[in-house]
């Protein structure tokens, strides 16, 4: 084939290319626009996720979090006291080749009440199923009251 006939051939390729790279630029961002949007299932996904104690130790709410995770089976992985964060995680049942993630944090509302919300997930998708945050924080609830009842008194 001669050297002018190929570059013929080639240009209308390269063009339509082109095209479609461009048309490509134009669409992306406006369907990334609407992806860090906040959503009503987004409000009521937190608020099963968030409950509020009568706390005003921030460390003893942290050492409850780490004491009921454990309690339930979890590896603590990372727990950062300055961020009031605490990571764990562990093989769920029945065949152990799955896992459960959690991430909880906890954040001084006011002088007397700590803000608590955990964060799970399984096999990389978020857990929207409200028992599963509701036997967590029984088990929090759980090991606060332990906590507070073994405290020497003043």
């Amino acid at each position: 084939m001669k050297e002018s006939t190929m570059k013929m051939t080639l240009l209308p390729a390269g063009l339509l290319l082109a095209g479609i790279l461009s048309l490509q630029g134009c669409v992306a961002p406006q369907a990334t626009q609407d992806l860090l949007a906040p959503t009503d299932a987004q409000m009521k996904m937190r608020s099963l996720q968030t409950r509020t104690f009568d706390l005003k130790d921030r460390n003893a709410a942290i050492r409850g979090v780490i004491a009921s995770l454990q309690d339930l089976g979890f590896i603590i992985e990372r727990a950062n006291e300055g961020l009031g964060l605490v990571s764990a995680a562990r093989f769920a049942e029945p065949n152990y080749y799955d896992v459960v993630t959690i991430t909880v944090t906890v954040r001084q509302d006011t002088p007397e009440k700590m803000s608590i919300r955990a964060n799970a997930i399984y096999n990389n998708k978020p857990i929207d199923d409200p028992k599963v945050y509701q036997n967590f924080f029984a088990s929090l609830q759980r090991a606060l009251f332990l906590a507070e009842e073994s405290k020497p008194a003043s």
